[in-house]
């Protein structure tokens, strides 16, 4: 399970992409070995990009505060090559999707964090 130091780094990362990128992440919940986020972004972007933006911004992030995490990677890679997307569109339920990432790996009594809100 990811430490709370790593959700830390990862979380203080994403913080700045909305202002710099108009990316807006609204929601983070941390499992064993994964994370999920609610993201919302312009069309110019395509969701593959987000997703390389926000691993390559987080890696970077986790490298420069906790080097010695790099030795213990196999390969030197923080994030596997993989993802999956999932789209809501104005027909979805917003509120399914932010209770399921709520609940991901999650004990009873730690809170979900919340990044901003949509």
């Amino acid at each position: 399970m990811l430490s709370k130091k790593f959700e830390g780094v990862i979380i203080e990362s994403i913080r700045g992409i909305k202002e710099r990128y108009a990316i807006e992440v609204s929601h983070v919940g941390f499992d064993q070995n994964h994370i999920h986020m609610l993201v919302r972004f312009l069309p110019k972007y395509s969701g593959g990009q987000v997703i390389r933006l926000l691993k390559s911004i987080s890696a970077k992030a986790v490298f420069r505060e906790i080097p010695e995490v790099k030795a213990e990677l196999w390969g030197g890679e923080f994030w596997t090559d993989g993802y999956y997307i999932s789209t809501i569109s104005g027909k979805g339920n917003k509120a399914v999707i932010e209770k399921y990432i709520q609940n991901q790996g999650r004990e009873k009594d730690i809170e979900q964090l919340k990044l901003f809100e949509i």
